[in-house]
């Protein structure tokens, strides 16, 4: 079916519409941009230079997408910024492109962003993330599926939050926020996310040996690394273990601290 087109909107004749989309009056959208099959795209939305946006998302009032990034690095360099399939960003998102040449914004699929939310440059997003109102991620940052922030949450840069996790509203961390676990507004370990586990598969066997991980973690008297070789020795294996293993392994920042 052929997209319903304002003919008050602005968009380049080299940018390339996809089928059954609908795109309201003062839609303003640049050249280097691809939008997928089914978008809706209303009134006031900016859709800049490098965006490629898949199949199924609503962009509402006031968002721009791919906005210029941030960032003091920044040269005009050519870069992108990636949109899944079905993600819902309400108004007054801003999501900027990447700062270098060959660099990517991601965000996955089914995704919300709600009123305010900022995505920054070069960060990546997992699927079925949450974004609560006037949350701000900085540039450089990895957020992995199924995450939730609530409102006004701020993550500093180059900073990651595992899978199932939950930031409470008015949280600033500067480290990064394992798997499965509620992260306080005091960017404390606030014990394990068992609701969204849950949802992500976890059975109450997996969600006891997950806590076990964490007490070793977070109330043990021991370094992170000796931490995660007692994760090893003692708790069982099993994915969802590992996968806490792998990312406290691989944190650069560090972790945030317990209570």
């Amino acid at each position: 079916m052929a997209s319903e087109i304002s003919p008050k909107a602005e968009i380049s004749s080299k940018a390339k519409i996809g089928d059954n989309c609908k795109i309201f009056p003062f839609v303003y959208i640049e050249d280097d941009v691809e939008i997928g099959d089914g978008c809706i795209l209303f009134p006031f939305v900016s859709i800049m230079n490098g965006t490629r946006m898949g199949a199924r998302n609503k962009v509402h009032q006031g968002s721009v997408i791919g906005a210029l990034p941030q960032d003091f690095e920044f040269r005009g360099e050519k870069s992108e910024c990636i949109i899944g399939d079905g993600n819902v960003i309400r108004e007054n998102v801003v999501i900027n492109r990447a700062t270098h040449s060959g660099g990517q914004t991601v965000i996955g699929n089914e995704n919300v962003l709600m009123e305010g939310a900022h995505i920054s440059h070069d960060t990546k997003v997992g699927n079925r993330c949450v974004f609560g109102y006037g949350t701000k991620i900085a540039g450089d940052c990895e957020i992995e599926d199924g995450v939730i922030f609530s409102s006004s949450v701020i993550e500093n840069a180059k900073t990651r939050v595992g899978r199932g996790s939950m930031i409470q509203a008015g949280t600033t961390f500067s480290k990064d926020v394992p798997p499965y676990i509620i992260c306080t507004k005091h960017a404390e370990y606030g014990g394990v996310n068992m609701q969204v586990a849950r949802a992500h598969g976890v059975d109450e066997k997996m969600l006891k040996h997950i806590a076990n991980a964490y007490r070793l973690v977070f109330h043990g008297k021991t370094a992170l690394f000796d931490a995660v070789n007692q994760i090893e020795e003692q708790v069982p294996d099993g994915p969802f273990i590992r996968h806490i293993i792998e990312f406290l392994r691989s944190s650069t920042t560090g972790i945030i601290t317990k209570i």
